[in-house]
């Protein structure tokens, strides 16, 4: 796949690979080239195994053959970090490093010799966003939750009002095209506690143009709206039910025919 790339961008504290993937168009990163960037995490805390599935799955519809995936790689720059703490999910860390810290905590001021990976990931970011040619859009850093149901978001408050009105535009549409995700669990703080976060050190760092997410879904289930029952998250419900996104059509949903010409005013 020409838009499809895998480099080593550092190493844990244990020599364990960081790997950052790349989904776009070969055009997109031609030198000079003006970029839109989506940058996602997950596995920060090596416990939460759902978040590796979400994660696999947007790669798996990104790298598809779908309209949409197609639209998407030709205006936008993928960067995905997969798994931030590769040493805690060899040990089999709930939340913490190999040297007992909860990296979720440090993004203010990770050190490369204790959180090797969070800083070669903040150091790529800062670069990208001192970069007058890429626009870094989108923030997204996926967890589980192992008490609520439901995938949801936490984002920022900030004092720009419009500013954090458009803050809730994405859930909203998440929850309207997803039914496992609920905009009425998802909610928008500046607790202290959070600073260290991705989601909050970016949401201050970034400009107003810039969107910043923590992802959560849950380990158990999801409640449709309208319904009162529990639907389990499966690995066999993922893998085998149709997946519009692989090129398998359902019947329950069907995806518009876009093409480059029809939505490429809203990306520019």
């Amino acid at each position: 796949m020409d838009y499809f790339f895998r480099e080593q961008l550092g190493q844990s504290v244990q020599q364990r690979k960081l790997d950052l993937l790349t989904i776009t168009s070969p055009e997109n990163l031609r030198e000079g080239a003006e970029q839109k960037v989506v940058f996602i995490t997950g596995r920060v805390h090596p416990g939460e195994t759902p978040s590796s599935f979400v994660c696999q799955g947007i790669i798996d519809f990104l790298v598809s053959q779908h309209p949409i995936a197609r639209v998407l790689r030709e205006y936008l720059v993928f960067k995905i970090a997969p798994m931030l703490n590769p040493d805690g999910v060899y040990l089999g860390n709930y939340r913490c490093s190999l040297m007992g810290f909860d990296l979720n905590r440090h993004w203010l001021d990770p050190s490369p010799w204790v959180h090797p990976t969070l800083h070669g990931v903040k150091q790529l970011i800062v670069q990208m966003y001192n970069d007058p040619k890429t626009s870094l859009e989108f923030y997204i850093d996926i967890h589980a939750h192992s008490t609520m149901m439901n995938g949801f978001m936490y984002g920022n408050i900030f004092e720009d009002e419009e500013r954090f009105q458009r803050q809730a535009i994405f859930p909203k549409l998440l929850c309207q095209n997803a039914e496992d995700f609920s905009y009425s669990s998802t909610s928008f703080n500046r607790d202290a506690v959070k600073a260290g976060t991705g989601r909050r050190f970016l949401g201050g760092l970034l400009d107003h143009t810039s969107y910043c997410y923590t992802l959560e879904v849950s380990f158990y289930s999801y409640i449709i709206s309208g319904t009162t029952a529990a639907v389990p998250y499966t690995e066999e419900a993922c893998i085998l039910s149709p997946h519009p996104a692989l090129g398998q059509p359902s019947s329950s949903r069907e995806y518009p025919s876009l093409t480059g010409q029809e939505v490429g005013p809203q990306f520019r």
